[in-house]
């Protein structure tokens, strides 16, 4: 058996959190028990990277010093969490990862696609996610959702056009390269969502077990 890497993602609200907990549970339930991460986050120096990110700061952060950030806990993250992983042959679940980067700090924030990239390879190497599962979501309910569920962090509290380009963003990368994204209407109930993911369940228990 081979490690797989899978990553959730998508806009604020869109249920990628909870549903990510669902799909873990009906991969153990046929025997494969997933290692579970976040990002950014995933190890101790990781999330204290979290924290300088998501928390609101009387000095705003400039847009540079946040993408350094993320790909600096995802160096962290990678080096000794996710790479440990797969090299054990597990299947590792990130709730989040680079394509969130794009997505914020590309769509988001205005960064040149070439900067992040340029990051991502130095930082990645050549991992990539063998799965990335999109929960799209319309803005205005993802952000009803976002508001109902607790205290809006520093991403949370940015303008309805951020979070359209962040959406975009996402269904662009989907739709360029729809080999290993998979997209889920993430509006409907958590039953419809449970139901749209059960293909992809048995598609990673399939290729895990290979």
């Amino acid at each position: 058996m081979s490690g797989l890497f899978i990553t959730f993602e998508g806009p604020e609200g869109a249920g990628k959190s909870t549903n990510l907990q669902l799909f873990a549970a009906a991969l153990r339930e046929s025997g494969c028990d997933p290692l579970l991460t976040r990002e950014p986050g995933g190890t101790p120096i990781a999330e204290k990277i979290r924290e300088v990110l998501l928390s609101h700061h009387d000095e705003p952060m400039c847009s540079d010093a946040e993408l350094l950030l993320m790909f600096a806990a995802r160096a962290q993250h990678i080096d000794r969490l996710i790479r440990p992983a797969l090299d054990r042959g597990q299947v590792v679940i990130s709730d989040r990862f680079t394509d969130a980067t794009y997505a914020y700090q590309g769509g988001g924030r205005g960064i040149a696609v070439q900067r992040i990239a340029a990051l991502e390879e130095w930082v990645q190497g050549p991992l990539r996610p063998d799965l990335t599962v999109v929960f799209d979501v319309p803005v205005a309910v993802g952000m009803q959702r976002a508001r109902a569920r607790s205290e809006l962090d520093r991403f949370e509290v940015e303008q309805t056009a951020f979070f359209e380009a962040v959406r975009q963003t996402y269904l662009e990368r989907a739709s360029a390269d729809p080999g290993r994204y998979r997209i889920i209407d993430a509006s409907g109930t958590l039953d419809q969502v449970a139901q749209a993911m059960r293909p992809l369940v048995a598609q990673v228990l399939e290729q895990w077990h290979a």
